[in-house]
């Protein structure tokens, strides 16, 4: 039913996505599902605040997101299950967004954390990943 599906991890907060990291496997060995799974580092937003950082801060980081994603997928996704690594840089929800037509994706799986005042329903990434991807979205309340 799914030939490819993105999950999209915050590697800085493994709490969130323990029930979207289970259904994910489950639905990819059950479908034989090729698993994308993407993590995304926030950008500096204004290149003023970047200045403030060492120049080779944002490589540096890169780098550890990268091998943390890899042993982040090595730790938690059953062998037999094939996976791409993406670590994204740039806005969370754009960037997975992107990811996802990119990689030809039919379902997008996330976390949602229970929600304050400002971003009642869902959170602010998962909600517009919902209104604005082009494929299905599962988004799992742990």
């Amino acid at each position: 039913m799914y030939s490819d599906i993105l999950l999209a991890v915050d590697l800085d907060d493994p709490d969130t996505h323990k029930k979207a990291l289970e259904t994910t496997v489950e639905y990819a060995q059950a479908f034989g599902s090729t698993l994308h799974v993407i993590s995304v580092l926030p950008d500096f937003g204004l290149s003023m605040v970047g200045s403030f950082f060492p120049k080779d801060y944002e490589k540096q980081a890169l780098e550890k997101g990268n091998q943390a994603l890899h042993a982040f997928v090595k730790e938690h996704v059953p062998e037999g299950i094939k996976v791409q690594h993406i670590l994204a840089h740039g806005t969370i929800y754009k960037e997975i967004l992107h990811y996802a037509k990119q990689t030809n994706c039919d379902l997008i799986v996330m976390a949602s954390t229970r929600p304050g005042l400002e971003d009642y329903l869902l959170g602010p990434n998962a909600a517009r990943v919902v209104r604005h991807a082009d494929c299905s979205v599962l988004v799992v309340r742990d």
